[in-house]
């Protein structure tokens, strides 16, 4: 069955429709061999490229998948990284004819939930800033003090020097002194916003992690460093947040099963090798929950 060219391109996860459209408008794509034109539509048999790189057709009928990931600070959100630092993806597990795509970025020091799916138009429409319903959540250790008026700066919008930034909520969370934790809500996934919103008022965050995503929160039971799955109700909801199709989600196959499990047990070995490592810190434990 054909479907038009700059949804095909979009399922793929390089962007959205309308960023399709004008790539295909700019000549950066050929369809069997030819500059593709706007409007063109293609099947799984033809032959796609983009700045002459072959793209894998990977249907509206695919499965939809979705990870959620605890991601540890100190990894980067790229899929290699020439200084040779860890990247959320080393810890993924591989698919066969398929990848993931991150939804959204964390900096290096920034920890917590951060989703991945196969559904390219998924991935798109959850960051993409004309999807008004979708804010982020993270749990914020500021280091300084803060008072009333600052939190209503904050929330009634601050210039920052790449426009206007907010806080949708500021939630005072636990703590005191210049060890006080927070819960704020964004709409937006700006570079470093979160941070540069506190900063605007002189105070310093310490400790930044995300705890949710749209509807979805980051689970308990998924240790730094792992990841989970999400079940189909998760993802329907996800997909019903941002008003796309439900899909079924992809199924396991016994033997597949077996390697997700095997790669499972790895993340907690690996988990805890690393905490011999280390000395053991004190830590304050971050409930998930808003």
């Amino acid at each position: 069955m054909s479907e038009k060219l700059q949804k095909i391109l979009a399922q793929t996860g390089l962007g959205s429709r309308r960023e399709m459209e004008r790539w295909i408008e700019q000549g950066r794509v050929t369809l069997n061999g030819e500059v593709a034109k706007l409007g063109e539509r293609a099947e799984p048999r033809d032959k796609i490229q983009v700045d002459g790189k072959e793209i894998e057709i990977v249907g509206d009928k695919a499965p939809r998948r979705v990870l959620a990931y605890n991601k540890p600070e100190g990894e980067v959100c790229t899929r290699s990284d020439p200084e040779g630092r860890p990247t959320v993806f080393d810890r993924l597990p591989k698919l066969k004819g398929e990848r993931w795509i991150a939804v959204g970025r964390l900096d290096i020091n920034t920890s917590g939930l951060l989703l991945f799916t196969t559904d390219g138009e998924l991935a798109n429409k959850l960051m993409h800033p004309s999807t008004k319903n979708v804010d982020r959540e993270y749990a914020v250790r500021i280091a300084g003090q803060v008072d009333d008026d600052m939190i209503a700066r904050m929330k009634e919008g601050v210039l920052l020097e790449d426009g206007m930034a907010k806080f949708t909520d500021v939630q005072y969370f636990d703590g005191d002194g210049f060890n006080q934790w927070y819960h704020v809500c964004i709409m937006e996934g700006r570079n470093r916003e979160v941070r540069r919103l506190w900063e605007s008022q002189e105070v310093k965050v310490s400790r930044l992690k995300r705890v949710r995503y749209g509807c979805v929160f980051l689970p308990k039971k998924v240790a730094v460093g792992k990841w989970v799955e999400l079940d189909q109700k998760d993802t329907d909801a996800l997909s019903d947040l941002v008003e796309l199709p439900r899909k079924k989600i992809a199924k396991f196959d016994p033997q597949e099963k077996k390697q997700y499990q095997r790669q499972a047990s790895r993340q907690k070995v690996r988990q805890k090798e690393g905490a011999q490592s280390k000395k053991p810190k004190r830590k304050m434990r971050i409930d998930s929950g808003s």
